[in-house]
């Protein structure tokens, strides 16, 4: 082999060995945009479903806020399994439950060493039951997420309203956030103050709702002992109320939110703040503060005989759970045990019906195997496959300057669908602020819908549509675009 060969060669190998190192070249991901979520609230989002359980003397009253004065011993389910109630849960699909530890009434449904008005004096058990210890150990069980909700306000206590009750309330966050297990959720709520019995002195009280629990002393004890743990308010800090009891949040709804104070408030807390603005959130937030979507199953939250007919039908837990999870809000569905302690029959039938209808919706991904190109791609590790790949750790991404791009998807045949499912990054921000699915159709680009936010999860569905060609449409984000899932769905019709 003469010498001008060898050169050609050398030259060959050197143009593929630095052909090589180029395409290697490990590129930077995309910069954090804006306030991004803490592990606790990833662990969160990925729930989706949860249920909350209200139950207390205001089961067996029928009433919805006990006004205080309700005697323990009206306190007596015929029949308590607290594995029937979280193996219903568990078998309907959910995540994690709620429990109502103590409402407004005052009423404990565990045996607290700071009050006599609890399970302790009830005739259930005869007196030594703990409602909150069985709900907890079947969670354990089922591997269900437990949580608690401890009214702020109690209309029994005989010192609401003054410094002694803010120590009793603190006591006994502190018994509950240390005597059963890991917890993923409190609830603090925002009805504080009014009429009560408040030890026999059937009164009005009133508070300085901006200062009085002094909230940021009062959640430290979540921090300290359940680190873990979300807190939710209509102010957060880690969770947010979405704004009404609907079941909706908005198409456009930001994990991203800023408490702002109602007039006469210089900050906000739960139960001073403009809790409408849940709906939608805060573009460029300060704090990442994702809604949950709290609703029951009943036209109540506690159980009442005269509301078994009015159970949500499938239609209606659909059109729920469509626009809480489907906006990227987690659905905290209310489910209230009956009088012997229960998931009532009906409501059990109706969740088996929506786990079944979910199963069968999302049994087939029509993306799967299919061929896909974006406009634009950041680097090889950030390529468009990765949004079809089932892995939450990999994402599509564009170069930084890129505010909009497509991504298009190459079917091996025409398939019928009418859904889609989209997930951002979230651990990098959230970002799209306009979108659209088009399909090719008549040898051109036809929009079959279109929507304002992704962030953790946009469900979006539309009228059935039938292509060998998909694309997804950013027209606009904050920042590039981070994407780490697109599905497709042919979801049946209620009757199908």
């Amino acid at each position: 082999m003469n010498s001008n060969i060898l050169k050609i060669v050398y030259i060959l190998l050197l143009v593929n060995i630095l052909l090589s190192c180029t395409n290697n070249k490990q590129i930077a991901p995309p910069k954090p945009y804006g306030v991004i979520p803490s592990e606790r609230q990833l662990q969160w989002h990925n729930l989706e479903i949860y249920a909350f359980l209200h139950f207390t003397t205001n089961t067996f009253t029928d009433k919805e806020w006990g006004f205080g004065d309700e005697s323990p011993d009206v306190f007596n389910p015929t029949n308590f399994d607290a594995e029937q109630i979280i193996g219903t849960l568990s078998k309907a699909g959910f995540k994690g439950a709620i429990l109502t530890a103590k409402h407004h009434d005052g009423f404990c449904l565990w045996p607290s060493e700071y009050t006599q008005h609890s399970v302790l004096n009830s005739k259930w058990r005869n007196g030594k039951g703990d409602v909150v210890k069985e709900i907890s150990d079947a969670c354990k069980k089922y591997d269900i997420k437990f949580g608690i909700y401890l009214s702020p306000w109690d209309r029994n206590h005989a010192e609401y309203g003054n410094s002694l009750y803010i120590s009793y309330y603190r006591n006994q966050l502190t018994e509950l956030m240390t005597n059963y297990g890991d917890i993923f959720e409190v609830w603090f709520d925002g009805a504080n103050g009014g009429d009560g019995y408040y030890g026999g002195t059937n009164e009005n009280r009133f508070i300085d709702r901006a200062n009085y629990y002094a909230w940021d002393t009062t959640m430290a004890i979540v921090r300290k002992y359940q680190p873990g743990a979300c807190m939710f308010s209509d102010a957060g800090p880690d969770i947010r109320w979405v704004g009404n009891e609907h079941g909706h949040a908005k198409d456009s709804c930001w994990a991203t939110y800023t408490p702002i104070p109602n007039k006469g408030f210089t900050k906000a807390y739960a139960g001073t703040c403009k809790y409408w603005i849940g709906e939608t959130g805060t573009m460029n937030g300060e704090f990442w503060i994702p809604a949950e979507t709290d609703v029951s199953i009943r036209p109540g939250w506690f159980y009442h005989e005269q509301e078994d007919e009015k159970v949500k039908s499938l239609e209606q837990l659909l059109d729920i759970y469509f626009h809480s999870v489907g906006n990227g809000t987690s659905l905290n569905l209310n489910i209230p045990p009956d009088r012997t302690g229960q998931i009532h029959e009906t409501d059990s039938i109706r969740l088996i019906e929506f786990k079944e209808y979910l199963d069968k919706a999302y049994s087939k991904d029509l993306l799967k195997g299919c061929t896909v190109k974006a406009s634009n791609v950041r680097g090889r590790k950030y390529q468009p496959v990765n949004l079809i790949d089932d892995d939450p750790a990999t994402y599509w991404a564009t170069d930084d300057q890129e505010k909009s791009a497509t991504v298009e998807f190459q079917l091996d045949e025409p398939k019928t669908f009418n859904c889609m499912i989209l997930q951002e990054y979230i651990r990098l921000g959230q970002r799209v602020t306009d979108f659209s699915i088009d399909i090719f159709e008549d040898e051109q680009w036809k929009e079959v819908a279109n929507g304002s936010t992704i962030g953790y999860k946009k469900i979006i569905r539309f009228d059935y549509c039938t292509t060998d060609m998909i694309r997804l449409k950013i027209k606009n984000a904050l920042g590039c675009p981070v994407v780490s899932k697109i599905a497709a769905f042919e979801i049946p019709m209620i009757n199908e």
